[in-house]
């Protein structure tokens, strides 16, 4: 009788949640879409004070400005044949008017970064755009070149490097330098080094790169996987109705990630390095875009390369994938540095993400004009919170001036005005609002499923939800709708309801990520599974970790429940490490002890004492070893810890 019902709730919202604004009439569905302005720049309810002319083609010009040669076609495969990169999956945009499934600035942003090949920036200073979510850079010596960012992946990495050589000579790579910890910088380290290069290399990064670089994803990799499949759109089809990029890109390249030690550290801004003839100054920006973040001037190209801290999108203070909210305030300090420090030297200014900006006028304009929309968003955030306002608050109200808002740089693309404001919220007064009322809710699916008894009903929650869609309230409808699908997830009606106004929403957004997460979600629920990011299995543990951090991610994957019925101890002495380490298991936390093996532990006995390298002991942990050598003591208790930070098997015909 339920799925009787469903059919016929179904059968019945059809016509009234698409009627007029039906699949075959997209257009009309559209124009109230882009009217209501969720989440599109400042997010006001009100018409748009400003908006940026289409007539102004200047970033089309200078991002086609240089081309020396392109991939065709830019399709790039692994070893085994299997595509890691399809830039031609994007050439429906290029040289077509917007659909109405897009927003026409997403759209004309997708079309800036699709376009992809090998440009000269100035002389000496070579890009590759368009072979990644990133840019890499060649910057020629007196006999080689210097390398920066080599992109996410080693195949990807390894077609750029090959495309500059074909078109500029077979120069040997003399160093490489990444400017910051996030991985679409350094993951394809090893297609421009591979692994037989010499040692001796300059591979130069800045002061803390390697623990931010490893560390960002070793709590929360698993949680922040799931949601990056939802914000990077990676199950959505390239697609006027699909995935049309990321804002800062269009993609991440999926192919093999690598990770080559910095063997170069560089502490102050001011420091000089000159490599192969190349004169190199350095500008630290830690905890703008990144917690380690590193920019360059060229004296000699008057060049300045401005890494992820100022591109042609407004960026995230926080970003959808999940991450430690960012320093709007430090951000804008930094840019207003590199301003003073560079802008009058500088007459061509380029990033690791999008296009150059040429002429000292354009590029200090642009600068200004970044610095000034992050120090805008904090600034005014905080002023509203003392005025009392929550962030969810302040995100319906800020909005930008006319100066900021009309450029095409400062556009939500990446980061929206929304978001970030409600994560410089977070930063200064975290996750609550101050109303007593949001202490103690429920979580979703109780909350869900008591809305819809207030509602009369999963079908009257339906029912209700089509008169907020015929109202043009696609939010509240969607809100409605979430509490049904909480309640009864796998309800057709409710998930297909659901879908059809994420569809609409997405289709709408000015943002990327949203548009990302609102289309996936869409897909998700017109699928047979559970809606929302799925749990996967926990990624092997990587032997590139330190063992400090090799540890600390073995604590936090443990099951604090089943591991507070066991209690041991287990002794490590890794022998290429020359350290001794303690593990303790009690009340269901793994605390860890050091010490030198000369001094040893004067407490407890452990039960069980092994001695191996650091390698065999990532085997062990990723169940592809056993505890083999002369281990002292009980070498089931190793097996107990292992089956403690892996989920527990479920019984055959369980949920």
């Amino acid at each position: 009788m339920e799925h009787l019902n469903g059919l016929y709730v179904l059968l019945w919202l059809r016509p009234r949640l698409f009627g007029k604004f039906g699949r075959r009439k997209r257009h009309k569905r559209m124009i109230w879409s882009r009217t209501f302005r969720g989440p599109f720049s400042s997010l006001t309810m009100s018409a748009p004070q400003s908006l940026p002319s289409f007539s102004d083609t200047n970033d089309f010009d200078n991002a086609s400005r240089g081309l020396v040669g392109a991939l065709k076609p830019c399709v790039i495969k692994n070893s085994a044949g299997r595509v890691v990169w399809n830039n031609d999956d994007y050439d429906f945009m290029q040289n077509s008017e917007c659909p109405v499934t897009a927003d026409p600035k997403l759209w004309r942003q997708g079309q800036l970064c699709s376009k992809q090949g090998l440009f000269k920036v100035t002389e000496g200073i070579y890009q590759v755009r368009g072979f990644d979510l990133s840019n890499v850079t060649f910057v020629e010596g007196s006999q080689g070149i210097v390398v920066i960012d080599p992109l996410t992946s080693v195949e990807c990495a390894a077609a750029a490097l090959k495309l500059y050589r074909s078109h500029c000579g077979d120069r040997q790579v003399k160093a490489l330098i990444y400017s910051h910890s996030h991985a679409d910088h350094f993951g394809g380290a090893r297609g421009i080094l591979p692994a037989d290069s010499d040692p001796a290399i300059p591979i130069i990064a800045p002061a803390g790169f390697m623990e931010e670089a490893t560390s960002e994803n070793i709590y929360l990799g698993d949680a922040m996987r799931r949601r990056a499949a939802f914000m990077y759109g990676i199950p959505l089809p390239r697609a006027p109705d699909g995935q049309i990029g990321c804002g800062l890109g269009m993609a991440v390249s999926t192919g093999i990630a690598s990770l080559i030690p910095p063997n170069v550290t560089i502490y102050e801004t001011g420091e000089t390095r000159v490599i192969d003839g190349v004169r190199i100054e350095f500008q630290m920006v830690p905890g703008t875009e990144a917690p380690a973040e590193m920019n360059f001037f060229f004296p000699d190209h008057n060049a300045l390369l401005i890494a992820e801290c100022a591109t042609h999108c407004l960026h995230n203070i926080i970003t959808l994938r999940g991450a430690l909210v960012r320093d709007a305030k430090a951000w804008a300090g930094y840019l207003d540095e590199t301003l003073v420090l560079y802008g009058d030297r500088s007459d061509v200014l380029l990033a690791s993400h999008h296009w150059p900006t040429w002429g000292k006028k354009q590029l200090k304009t642009f600068i200004e004009e970044q610095r000034d929309l992050y120090a805008y968003l904090h600034d005014q955030t905080i002023r509203m919170m003392n005025l009392g306002m929550t962030g969810t608050e302040i995100a319906e109200k800020i909005t930008l001036p006319p100066s900021l808002e009309s450029a095409w740089h400062g556009r939500g693309y990446y980061g929206s005005i929304s978001h970030n404001v409600k994560g410089i919220y977070q930063r200064y007064m975290g996750w609550f609002d101050g109303d007593p009322v949001h202490l103690w809710e429920y979580p979703t699916a109780e909350l869900g499923q008591r809305y819809v008894d207030c509602m009369g009903g999963i079908d009257s929650t339906i029912q209700k939800a089509a008169e907020y869609v015929e109202a043009k309230d696609l939010r509240f409808a969607a809100t409605l709708l979430g509490h049904a699908v909480a309640a009864q997830p796998m309800h057709g009606a409710a998930r297909f309801a659901l879908a059809s106004g994420f569809e609409k929403l997405g289709y709408g957004c000015e943002n990327a990520t949203w548009r990302n997460f609102y289309l996936t979600g869409a897909m998700d629920l017109r699928s047979a599974r559970t809606p929302g990011p799925k749990a996967q299995p926990p990624n092997e543990v990587s032997p590139t970790l330190s063992t400090e951090q090799l540890l600390t991610l073995l604590s936090v994957r443990l099951d604090g429940l089943r591991a507070a019925k066991k209690s041991f101890i287990i002794d490590l002495r890794l022998t290429d490490e020359k350290k001794w380490l303690r593990l303790i298991l009690k009340n269901g936390v793994l605390t860890v002890r050091k010490t030198t093996e000369n001094n040893g532990f004067s407490d407890d006995v452990a039960g069980l004492t092994m001695t191996l390298r650091k390698e065999d002991f990532v085997a062990i942990l990723n169940g592809k070893a056993s505890v083999s050598g002369e281990p002292v003591g009980d070498v089931e208790i190793m097996a107990q810890l292992v089956a403690l930070t892996r989920p527990p098997k479920k019984a055959a015909g369980s949920l």
